[in-house]
């Protein structure tokens, strides 16, 4: 890790007032420390788009009485396993399940396993929340 680095910023009074208001809802103790989270997410955006080995995390919500929908989803994991690093299972309801898998590897096939779990029939919800190994950070 290296030392900390000062540099100035020039914004319009209003962009930077917005963005106080935001940061402060948000509660970053600092606008340093925003700027740094922005920067960040900039950087994992590029490590997606050109392939580095990124991690995320992929949320389902489906009815667990859906015919054959659990083996299904099993199968499919099952499929991708060299890119599953772990997965809970929450029962939200009688109905109602809640599933998150953390997984590592390329973005493309993370992204296929993604559209193969929420495309399953009987799955209610998917989302697929990008980030990164922390390589590259700083």
């Amino acid at each position: 890790m290296s030392g900390i680095e000062r540099f100035t910023v020039s914004l319009p009074g209003d962009l930077l007032a917005q963005f106080d208001g935001q940061i402060k809802e948000q509660g970053y103790p600092t606008r340093s420390k925003a700027v740094a989270d922005l920067i960040r997410a900039s950087l994992v955006d590029q490590q997606w788009q050109e392939g580095e080995e990124v991690a995320a995390a992929i949320i389902l919500v489906y009815d667990h009485h859906h015919s054959g929908l659990g083996p299904r989803l099993t199968g499919v994991q099952h499929d991708y396993h060299h890119l599953i690093i772990s997965s809970q299972h929450i029962h939200l309801d009688h109905d109602n399940c809640l599933e998150i898998i953390a997984v590592r590897g390329q973005p493309g096939t993370i992204r296929e396993l993604y559209g193969r779990l929420r495309g399953t029939k009987g799955v209610k919800y998917g989302s697929l929340a990008a980030a990164a190994t922390g390589q590259g950070l700083g």
